[in-house]
């Protein structure tokens, strides 16, 4: 990994000597003509693959019309994607934001403007699992609580107390008089794709209703379909009272998004929150146009069917290859293989069989498909997954 090829690009990206020029569906075309099979998804974003014609024909309308015009002023399109999405869901109310980041700093403040306008403002500490990943403000790293992520920014933000994932013991003696709420990701993506059980879930939401606590879900990368349905509380019987997307919601256009229930927003008032960007026009016009496509029937069955299919073919591969991959996570096409290997060295690997992936904690490699995936590209990329393990294998005999 290097930087070298771009010298003016502020150096905290560790970038692969390897650049795309365009992309169609689930592939990617590299600068030399090569062809990639891309189960990144530019890290769960391109839910839709690359230049789907219904986001280029969304995208091409709606540049010929209005790009920006700032939330002073109404937003139509900007209200019926609202509507959209609270017909959807659990929430009331909607905020348009710019990306993941932004999207979890509007919900941190409003759980604390919730309990401030309840006349407790001393109630503002949020309950937050090692292995998460909230984004890299300073108060989504303090959310995170990653000591790699907050070192050399100074004191981190006050108001984040974290604990073991899982343990609801843990959480009971976290609870105390400043407590506001709980933050939780239904499955931790960058945190090695571990899954919260609906059980423990369900304990979080009986604790927060029983001590008048916000329960805040970051479905940031959970989010748009990729678990198999719109978002992952769907498919797990718990509602928050606040959300969190980002990522796939434009389908590669930058849009972030906050929902909340009516009581959770009750505190935020006109001057309380705002964003220059959040809900432009050319934004909103994508993120409808995902909607339009996601609600389509049978889009989340073919998600679940892939889901099916890739898991089976994994399981298949680490009988084989027990000795470079050991085990299979996740839902949906929010997918992990846990490395016997260093997990760089199985993304490298794949990488040179033309199979995009990305790391992610716990020594996993995120498998991460678009949601239109092929059964012939699942196929295709488990060969590649093979050939990458008979190569890594062979250089583990040669080595000892």
């Amino acid at each position: 990994m290097t930087n070298r090829a771009a010298p003016h690009l502020l150096p905290v990206f560790a970038r692969s000597d390897l650049g795309f020029e365009r992309g169609e569906g689930c592939w990617l075309i590299a600068t030399n003509g090569e062809r990639y099979l891309d189960f990144t998804s530019g890290v769960a974003v391109n839910a839709l693959g690359h230049a789907h014609p219904a986001l280029v024909s969304a995208l091409q309308e709606q540049a010929t019309k209005l790009w920006h015009m700032s939330n002073l002023f109404q937003s139509p399109d900007g209200e019926r994607l609202a509507a959209r999405l609270c017909n959807e869901s659990f929430a009331d109310f909607v905020f348009f934001c710019n990306s993941g980041a932004e999207a979890l700093e509007c919900v941190i403040k409003v759980v604390r403007r919730y309990h401030a306008a309840k006349g407790h403002p001393d109630r503002y500490r949020m309950i937050t699992f090692e292995g998460a990943f909230h984004g890299r403000t300073l108060a989504t790293l303090a959310a995170t609580g990653s000591a790699k992520y907050l070192e050399g920014f100074g004191p981190p933000m006050e108001g984040f107390d974290q604990v073991a994932h899982g343990d609801l013991d843990a959480v009971k003696k976290a609870i105390g008089p400043q407590t506001a709420g709980i933050l939780i990701e239904p499955i931790q993506g960058e945190g090695g794709v571990r899954s919260a059980t609906p059980a423990f879930l369900k304990a979080l939401r009986q604790l927060c209703d029983e001590r008048r606590l916000l329960l805040a879900f970051d479905e940031v990368q959970t989010g748009m379909g990729r678990t198999g349905d719109l978002f992952a509380y769907r498919r797990l019987g718990v509602e928050p009272d606040v959300m969190s997307l980002a990522k796939a919601l434009g389908g590669g256009f930058p849009i972030g998004a906050c929902l909340a229930t009516a009581e959770a927003a009750s505190g935020m008032t006109p001057g309380s929150h705002g964003s220059t960007f959040g809900g432009n026009p050319l934004a909103i016009s994508a993120a409808n146009a995902v909607l339009d496509v996601m609600l389509k029937p049978g889009f989340f069955d073919h998600v679940q069917r892939m889901s099916l299919l890739l898991k089976q073919k994994l399981a298949s591969v680490i009988d084989r290859h027990g000795d470079i991959v050991s085990e299979v996570r996740g839902e949906g096409l929010l997918i992990g293989i846990k490395a016997v290997v260093p997990s760089g060295d199985l993304v490298a690997a794949l990488r040179e069989e033309k199979l995009l992936t990305v790391g992610a904690g716990d020594n996993v490699v995120r498998f991460l498909p678009p949601l239109i995936v092929t059964e012939a590209e699942i196929e295709d990329s488990v060969g590649r997954l093979e050939r990458a393990c008979t190569v890594l294998s062979g250089n583990k005999r040669a080595a000892s």
